[in-house]
């Protein structure tokens, strides 16, 4: 999607669209045999942008970046985009790999703790009979070395994956797929962050009522404070700040 389409919210550049629209989107480029990459962004990824140059470039690289955060919705909208819906990177998931077992589509799990993409693989597996799971890799927590970005490369091409899933944190997962779209034979990669987590029942996901409010960044924080309180205390705010300087300087 070009970035003259886009929403631009602090500079990142969010794309207007709803679930139904995303997958569509998706599954065109698997048809047309294209290669891109999608972000899932919420809160935090516009805010990590506003800091790292890089990562603000490959969010308005990317073939989607879409709005998994209801505050980027409601941003969205208030921008006059009033078709813009939630794109939740798990449901994003379930939808796509429920709709690429009758296409017959492959798919490779990256990311996750250790044993945690071999639980995601029987999770789908037992969900979608049928659906194709080529192949799993657990990454260190630091870069990949020569040989194991030897290792990633020769078994992505064995597997030949059409669907390539990340499941890292932002912003270590949007700099892992803009650096390796064009390097592994693969056609979509997508970030989707705590999915591997949520489908294997690592970590618990809110209720829906808790999601319509905007408030499962809370939801989150409450289940593990140490590692997320200054993600959630401090951004949050300064997102609140920024975006409205933003509001008022496009009234004016």
């Amino acid at each position: 999607m070009p970035l003259s389409s886009r929403v631009n919210i602090l500079g990142v550049g969010i794309s207007p669209t709803t679930m139904s629209q995303a997958v569509d989107t998706i599954f065109d480029w698997l048809d047309k045999c294209e290669k891109h990459y999608v972000c899932v962004t919420g809160v935090h990824g516009v805010m990590e942008s506003q800091k790292d140059g890089k990562l603000l470039f490959i969010h308005n690289a990317s073939g989607l970046t879409v709005p998994d955060g209801v505050p980027i919705v409601w941003g969205g909208r208030m921008l006059g985009y009033r078709g813009i819906g939630r794109v939740y990177g798990p449901d994003l998931m379930l939808r796509v790999c429920k709709l690429s077992v009758r296409k017959g589509y492959r798919h490779f799990l990256y990311g996750g703790n250790t044993g945690v993409s071999a639980e995601l693989k029987r999770t789908l597996e037992d969900r979608f009979p049928g659906i194709q799971i080529a192949g799993i890799y657990t990454p260190p927590f630091r870069p990949l070395t020569e040989a194991e970005e030897k290792q990633l490369t020769h078994m992505v091409a064995r597997a030949s994956p059409d669907l390539f899933w990340v499941g890292l944190s932002t912003p270590k997962q949007e700099h892992f797929m803009a650096e390796h779209i064009h390097k592994l034979d693969t056609k979509i990669m997508l970030g989707v962050g705590a999915a591997f987590d949520i489908h294997t029942g690592h970590a618990k996901d809110a209720p829906l009522w808790i999601k319509t409010i905007g408030m499962q960044w809370f939801h989150r924080l409450c289940q593990n404070p140490r590692r997320l309180w200054r993600r959630y205390l401090i951004n949050n705010p300064l997102f609140i700040y920024k975006f409205s300087r933003q509001l008022l300087t496009n009234k004016r």
